[in-house]
C-alpha cells in the first residue's frame, strides 16, 4: 500500500497538516469470518434466524387446495382457468418437439394460474403464520 502524504503549508502561525472531512483515515479492515472464528461458533455468521422461511406443509397443502376450488370453478366462457391451462398443455404437447408460440393462449394460462397459485399460498403463510404466533391479536 502506497503512504498518504499530507502537503504542508506555512503560515503565520508555521507550519500545519491540511486535513479534509473528506478524506477518511485509514482503517485495517476486519474479516467477519477471522471474528467469528475467533468467537469460537465455527465461522459461521447469521444476520437473521436459521429458519426465516418457516417452512410449513399445512400451508402448501391448504394453500394449493384453497387455489384449486376456486380456479376450477367455470367462469370464463363457462370453462375453468384450470381447466384451460390443463387443455393449453395438452394442446401444446401434441406437437412437442415444437415449442409454444409466443402467440399461444397456454402463456397466458400459465401466467394467471401460477399467478394465483403464489399468492394464495403467500398469503396463506402469512395467514397461518400470524395466527400460529399469535401475530392478529388484539
Amino acid at each position: 500500500m502506497a503512504a498518504t502524504t499530507f502537503p504542508t503549508v506555512l503560515g503565520m502561525a508555521g507550519a500545519s497538516r491540511l486535513t479534509s472531512g473528506f478524506v477518511k483515515p485509514q482503517v485495517i479492515a476486519r474479516n467477519p469470518l477471522k471474528q467469528a472464528m475467533a468467537l469460537g461458533n465455527g465461522g459461521r455468521v447469521t444476520c437473521f434466524q436459521r429458519d426465516w422461511l418457516r417452512r410449513d406443509f399445512n400451508v402448501i397443502g391448504f394453500g394449493l387446495i384453497g387455489w384449486l376450488a376456486p380456479s376450477s370453478i367455470p367462469a370464463i366462457d363457462g370453462k375453468s382457468l384450470t381447466g384451460l391451462f390443463f387443455d393449453s398443455i395438452g394442446t401444446e404437447l401434441a406437437h412437442f418437439p415444437t415449442p409454444p408460440a409466443l402467440t399461444s393462449p397456454f402463456w397466458l394460462w400459465l401466467i394467471c394460474w401460477h399467478l394465483g397459485l403464489f399468492i394464495s399460498l403467500t398469503f396463506g403463510q402469512i395467514g397461518f403464520k400470524g395466527r400460529t404466533e399469535d401475530y392478529f391479536q388484539k
